[in-house]
């Protein structure tokens, strides 16, 4: 296989690439940044900014959903989380923010201990569509067969199926795993469903009928998958791999485009264009988000995997606070450090490459060029 290097004499490795490793080369004709577009469409959607917000309680409530809506994003509720544990969930965000470092993970164990009741998923997602936005929910794979019907009685149109590992096929020896195929055929919304990070795997998920694929394993300041399981996928080989599976997918399906989100690592301006120049379409955003004033976590931000209750995977991180969610998205800036203007970085990044749109983007020349901030 190209790029393979030796381990030992017994195991062999392909050399994986992250953004930090790769850059953009400017090698086209520039135009100006009032003529480029950064809008896509997902399934029926079109939405203005290339831009999911992750399902992570420390980025997304109800209200900060819809806020990203009307900025021109799509914000996604984790229906798992506190806002379907809890009538008020403010109580519970307290004790997580105030939290000292050595009983953050107690506390996140304890506050999402109370059950998911189907009511609150009803009542959040009638509250964000009452707004006039998207609305997109997640469910981890282990939780969908329980909750799947209230989310799609409630009206969602964006139903998310995401953790840290998803398979089209989940072998289990004690309960009835999620037929993936089968569910996404029965559904009437579209799904979009990861992470993944391999080429197999998501022409496998892509064969399932999924209408966006999550390349990635979520969560990239607060996880810690790598430490705890092995388990790590540098994003800019990922990316490049899932767009080669959609790629031979439309051949395979006669035409059928399927999303490719990246989700993971993108945790700046930079990462945005070289997700997007690795094949994209678009990026779901949680520690740049989780930066913003408004934000539940206050500038602390966690995800799912860091309220497992018998094998934590992630932990509470301080962010800090940098902005607006509107200056985190359309600017101004003050700032040189990518966490502001992100959208206008890249509306720049296509007017210096020359190319009108994000999926334009996706056919610029990519050098390796690791990036050393010493």
């Amino acid at each position: 296989m190209s790029g393979e290097i030796e381990i030992g004499r017994g195991k062999r490795a392909r050399r994986a690439y992250s953004f930090d490793d790769i850059a953009l080369v400017p090698a086209r004709r520039t135009r100006d940044t009032a003529d480029v577009r950064v809008g896509w469409q997902i399934d029926a959607y079109h939405v203005d900014l290339p831009v999911m917000a992750a399902p992570m309680d420390s980025v997304m409530s109800p209200a900060t959903a819809i806020m990203l809506g009307r900025l021109g994003g799509i914000g996604v509720l984790d229906l798992e989380g506190l806002w379907t544990r809890y009538e008020d969930s403010e109580p519970a965000l307290e004790r997580i923010r105030t939290a000292g470092p050595e009983e953050a993970t107690r506390v996140l164990q304890e506050v999402y201990a109370s059950p998911v009741q189907p009511d609150l998923i009803r009542a959040r997602l009638a509250e964000i569509k009452e707004a006039g936005v998207v609305v997109a929910g997640r469910l981890s794979p282990a939780q969908t067969q329980r909750h799947w019907r209230t989310v799609v009685d409630a009206g969602v149109d964006l139903f998310i199926i995401r953790g840290s590992a998803v398979s089209a096929e989940h072998v289990s020896g004690n309960a009835e795993p999620l037929n993936l195929k089968r569910f996404i055929y029965e559904l009437d919304v579209p799904v979009l469903v990861g992470g993944v990070s391999t080429y197999t795997a998501a022409l496998h998920l892509m064969r399932t009928g999924a209408a966006g694929v999550l390349v990635g394993q979520g969560g990239g300041a607060s996880s810690s998958v790598r430490q705890v399981l092995g388990l790590h996928a540098p994003m800019a080989t990922a990316v490049a791999d899932v767009a080669a599976a959609r790629r031979d997918f439309m051949d395979e399906s006669g035409g059928r485009y399927v999303h490719v989100i990246a989700d993971g690592s993108v945790g700046n301006s930079g990462d945005v264009v070289k997700a997007i120049a690795c094949g994209a379409d678009a990026v779901m955003l949680g520690a740049a988000l989780a930066r913003a004033q408004e934000a539940p976590g206050g500038g602390f931000h966690w995800g799912s995997e860091s309220r497992h209750p018998n094998l934590p995977r992630g932990y509470r991180s301080h962010v800090g606070t940098v902005g607006t969610m509107e200056q985190i998205l359309n600017g101004p800036s003050d700032r040189a450090d990518g966490t502001l203007n992100i959208m206008g970085a890249l509306r720049r990044t296509l007017a210096t490459t020359g190319y009108s749109d994000v999926k334009e983007l996706q056919r610029v020349d990519v050098v390796i060029a690791p990036y050393d901030p010493s």
